[in-house]
């Protein structure tokens, strides 16, 4: 059963209710849809180390990687007045794994959709000399 863009962000809603933010307080949701149809979801989860922390988008890219899973579509979700937008390391990460789909949401139902290429046009690439 392949679900819908809204039914992915009320996933995306529940995962970020799980975020752990004890020190920013902004609570991040995400999905993965892999090409086989499974789903991951990941919250953001911070750390008293800062630079230890993990965004939301991570968790769940990494979650479907590490499954053996491609991705074909990522929905980012945060309590936000606009469409919440990932940062430029989960861009990064993003466009190791493709030029997906991606849908930026926030709870009002505001929603941009948008693929990985259009937020990081430039990306790095591992290139041998």
């Amino acid at each position: 059963m392949k679900l819908n863009n809204d039914e992915l962000i009320e996933l995306a809603i529940d995962a970020m209710k799980r975020a752990y933010v004890p020190y920013s307080n902004f609570r991040v949701g995400a999905v993965v849809v892999s090409k086989s149809g499974k789903i991951f979801t990941g919250c953001n989860v911070e750390n008293a180390s800062y630079g230890l922390s993990i965004c939301a988008e991570r968790v769940a890219i990494f979650s479907a990687i590490a499954s053996g899973e491609e991705i074909e579509k990522l929905v980012v979700v945060a309590d936000t007045p606009q469409p919440v937008s990932p940062c430029g390391a989960c861009r990064q990460v993003m466009s190791e794994f493709g030029d997906f789909e991606v849908v930026l949401a926030n709870t009002n139902g505001d929603i941009i959709t948008t693929k990985v290429s259009d937020l990081l046009p430039h990306a790095f690439k591992f290139q041998r000399w």
